[in-house]
């Protein structure tokens, strides 16, 4: 048995919608309940709440989807609703949520109903889960899922969300597994249909920009791929891989598939690492993104975040006391964004930090003068005109503009 828990992606806002569907199944189901409330129930459920393929009324395709079985079923369905849809809704919102969700269970049961033969029944919420659940794949199709394996112990492990959803979900629990063993209960069409719904629906809302894009939605991810195909197809030919890095006069070399294979997964564990700085701050967990940050530069020492996330870093050192990484965050900062609104003031602390915490006066003095040409500020002006006075003292220099004028 394998069971997803939680999810490593951020939630941008409170999933009180989310929270209400679940709190909507639970009292429904209870309400509903043919052991607690008595038989009678059972026929008002099958007359005029689950939806019957043979004669479907069009207010049982909304109804159906608040009726379970039994707790089980209600556990599972609402187990996974809280592992996908919470994320899914603080992206979204409130009421593009909710109206995504009874969509989804409505295409589902349309989906079902039209390969299955009547009188057939359908209740529960798994077609609305089953859109829910592939619209987190679109949106984050790079967390991290922590599932739970359950044999003869427990264990716990973390998978990305496209293995967990695309080849488990998906693929086996809903294709090979019904066709080995056959589904028994199980609407499979309505989950299928669900997942369906679910991706398109989610991946047309990123490409007409109704919901926010990142860097970390199914798009990019695409367009990462893409680039890196297009790329590797420009430099199939050794004489353009050989240009490309050494120009006119180079000599040709070929990548060997196993250098081509260790640079595609440099490129994957980057975009990994890039990713969990994004999650960490969104949980404002600034001692994990700086963590994912610092080992985003081992892997290679030339990579920036954006221009948020890089000054975050930077004074996230800075207000720790580590002056070393500080620097190294900003300079950074300084050399990535040349066209920033921050720019002058992050080379004017450059230069303080320089000066008054590790003595570096020569750099103090090369990235305070810069910052004199960039700010714009009087008050910033005079703050860096200080600092560089102070500086020229240590170094024996004048200011520009103060040396001694001689007399002709």
């Amino acid at each position: 048995m394998i069971i997803p828990i939680r999810t490593q992606s951020p939630i941008h806002r409170a999933p009180y919608v989310n929270f209400a569907l679940i709190a909507a199944n639970m009292l429904v189901f209870l309400v509903l309940d043919e052991k607690l409330v008595g038989p009678a129930v059972k026929a008002i459920k099958e007359d005029y709440l689950v939806l019957n393929a043979g004669e479907p009324r069009l207010w049982q395709f909304v109804t159906y989807q608040f009726l379970h079985a039994d707790a089980w079923h209600l556990f599972g369905n609402m187990l996974f609703l809280w592992v996908f849809g919470n994320s899914v809704n603080g992206k979204m919102g409130g009421l593009p949520y909710f109206l995504f969700y009874i969509s989804g269970g409505v295409f589902a049961a349309w989906g079902w109903a039209s390969m299955t033969p009547g009188p057939s029944y359908l209740l529960g919420a798994s077609g609305s889960i089953a859109a829910v659940t592939t619209a987190y794949l679109a949106l984050f199709p790079r967390s991290r899922v922590t599932v739970l394996i359950w044999l003869i112990f427990i264990y716990f492990f973390e998978v990305s969300a496209m293995v967990i959803i695309l080849l488990k979900i998906i693929v086996w629990d809903n294709i090979l597994a019904p066709s080995i063993g056959g589904s028994g209960n199980v609407a499979n069409e309505a989950h299928l249909a669900g997942y369906l719904f679910g991706f398109l629906g989610a991946m047309v809302m990123l490409l007409v920009r109704a919901l926010p894009r990142d860097q970390f939605d199914m798009l990019a991810v695409w367009r990462r791929w893409t680039l890196r195909r297009e790329f590797a197809s420009a430099m199939a030919g050794p004489e353009a891989e050989a240009r490309a890095k050494f120009g006119a006069a180079a000599r040709m070399e070929t990548l060997s598939p196993e250098r081509r294979a260790a640079e595609e997964a440099k490129l994957d564990r980057i975009e990994e690492l890039r990713s969990r700085v994004a999650n960490a701050f969104e949980q404002g967990d600034m001692t994990g993104a700086t963590g994912a940050y610092e080992a985003m530069l081992v892997v290679d020492a030339d990579q920036c975040l954006s221009e948020m996330q890089q000054m975050a870093v930077a004074r996230a050192y800075f207000d720790r006391g580590d002056h070393e990484k500080a620097v190294g965050a900003f300079e950074r900062f300084a050399a990535s964004y040349t066209r920033s609104r921050e720019r002058g003031q992050v080379l004017m602390l450059l230069g303080i930090i320089y000066a008054r915490d590790l003595q570096r006066y020569e750099l103090a003095d090369e990235r305070l003068t810069s910052a004199l040409k960039e700010l714009q500020l009087a008050e910033r002006r005079e703050q860096c005109l200080h600092w560089l006075r102070d500086v020229r003292e240590k170094l024996g220099r004048a200011l520009p503009g103060t040396e001694a004028q001689g007399q002709s």
